[in-house]
């Protein structure tokens, strides 16, 4: 494709030149003949940097903000923001697969990732292939693909979006974060139906947002300025009168609320060896559908009712709803690993305060005797987690082993000592800094009746430890210590 037809619609300035373009890239390792790198500005580099070093790979096309010093024979396009110019350009460069789809948005604090997977299973039980990306990867078609981010970033998307249309999937429901919100990896995407599930304090700190307004005004953006026909939204959470104000589609409220369009009652706890659930009805329209969730808790509610009112807006029923729902596991969202006789062991992605309190108190809804919680928190950029993370821990849990979550180049013994210093004073705790050791004493410590969250890292493949990514999956972790513990396995050895 030539130069300037990939910037039909991009408002920009210059070339003359017009190359033809082979390849889009944005990370200057990847440039080569035939690429346009963009120079995208971040918190830690700026690409505008790197232009020389994919000049010298053989790059010859150049997006940017501002005029870069590179020899004549490089075409430059400049352009007010290279963030949003990357979205339309990638758009272009795959073909605009979007416009192909019927695309689903899902915006909140919590619960994108349960929503957003119990969305993709309903419509593809319902003969609707459908795709999903977000923090749990790209699943679709019977493929997987990990992800960086929770919404990739938009080069990326538009390759997901193209794979997923060439596979014959023709409905995608997307994770859409304040930070793809903020960062314009969205830009131009049309959604059809978009969903907003609840807001509380998160994300605000260095490299993230600065206020909480501006966390709210961020996730406002996806029902502000994308005309989807329909937006979905939990009438039990007060921020959904900010999100909707102004919304011109269809307003379809979910909840426990009295009122909701998509609305639950009755729930009834259920437990067995292998899973934590909850039975409910269903009502809408007068009718109510018996519904079992394999996921605990009444926020797994609410996910159940969003992704049911989403499918509800392209013609599937509540019953045809409740069908997949009860044969639905999300991986890393309280996840039940089997283990020890008479023990649970929960792996959850919960890693801020509220996170961790709704998920303590689900989970102390089933009387456990005793509930033992192993968390951490973050490196770098989210210490104002750690105070919330502690005061959770403290009022929530039986008693807490302080662990490493992702350190990266902070040292996880000053974590910790943080997060320590902010236990409520009484509540019983250990440290632990290495989480396969913390794994390993919590798993002996356990009792019959007694249940252990393992909180943070979720469904997650690696740790990250100074500079590096390091293999680990808590859920495989888990499963060998208790192979190492059990009578069977001990006399077989």
């Amino acid at each position: 494709m030539k130069l300037h037809a990939l910037l039909s619609g991009v408002p920009h300035k210059g070339p003359a030149l017009d190359p033809e373009i082979t390849a889009v890239v944005y990370d200057s390792r990847k440039a080569g003949p035939g690429a346009l790198f963009v120079c995208l500005p971040g918190e830690q580099a700026d690409g505008h940097d790197y232009a020389p070093a994919a000049y010298q790979a053989g790059c010859r096309a150049f997006l940017a903000q501002r005029a870069l010093n590179l020899p004549a024979d490089a075409a430059q396009v400049l352009v007010p923001d290279s963030r949003s110019a990357l979205a339309l350009v990638g758009a272009a460069f795959y073909g605009h697969p979007a416009d192909e789809m019927h695309l689903i948005g899902i915006t909140g604090t919590k619960g994108k990732t349960t929503t957003a997977l119990l969305t993709a299973a309903i419509l593809n039980g319902a003969g609707l292939p459908c795709g999903y990306i977000g923090s749990n990867g790209a699943d679709f078609a019977g493929r997987h693909e990990p992800t960086a981010n929770t919404t990739p970033e938009s080069l990326e998307l538009h390759r997901l979006l193209r794979a997923m249309r060439d596979a014959g999937v023709h409905h995608c429901v997307l994770e859409v974060s304040s930070q793809a919100l903020r960062r314009h990896r969205v830009d131009g995407l049309p959604f059809e139906t978009v969903a907003f599930t609840n807001l509380s304090p998160d994300h605000v700190g260095p490299g993230e947002h600065p206020d909480l307004a501006d966390y709210k005004a961020a996730k406002r953006r996806l029902f502000a300025e994308y005309h989807a026909r329909a937006m979905v939204y939990n009438a039990d959470d007060p921020a959904s009168e900010f999100m909707r104000a102004g919304f011109a589609g269809q307003l379809i409220p979910y909840g426990l609320a009295a009122g909701a369009e998509y609305r639950a009652a009755g729930l009834n706890l259920t437990r067995s060896e292998t899973e934590l659930g909850v039975k409910f009805f269903c009502a809408h329209n007068g009718a109510l559908t018996p519904m079992q969730l394999p996921l605990p808790g009444a926020f797994n509610v609410s996910n159940a009712l969003c992704a049911t009112a989403l499918a509800g807006t392209f013609g599937v029923t509540p019953g045809q709803a409740a069908a997949a729902l009860a044969r639905t596991h999300v991986p890393g969202r309280l996840e039940v690993v089997p283990g020890l006789p008479g023990r649970t062991f929960v792996v959850d992605y919960a890693h801020n305060g509220l996170a961790l309190s709704s998920t303590l108190s689900a989970l102390r809804a089933y009387g456990p005797r005793q509930l033992i919680c192993v968390f951490g928190s973050v490196g770098g950029r989210t210490q104002l987690r750690r105070e919330e993370l502690a005061k959770a821990a403290s009022a929530g849990a039986d008693f807490s082993v302080l662990t490493s979550d992702d350190p990266g180049s902070e040292d996880p013994m000053a974590i910790l000592q943080e997060i320590a210093g902010h236990m409520a004073p009484g509540a019983p705790y250990a440290c632990i800094p290495d989480r396969y050791e913390a794994i390993q004493a919590a798993v002996r410590m356990a009792q019959p009746g007694d249940m252990v969250l393992f909180a943070g890292k979720g469904c997650e493949t690696h740790q990250r430890v100074g500079g590096r990514d390091l293999p680990f999956c808590e859920r495989a972790l888990i499963e060998q210590v208790c192979r190492a513990l059990r009578p069977e396995d001990a006399a077989a050895r």
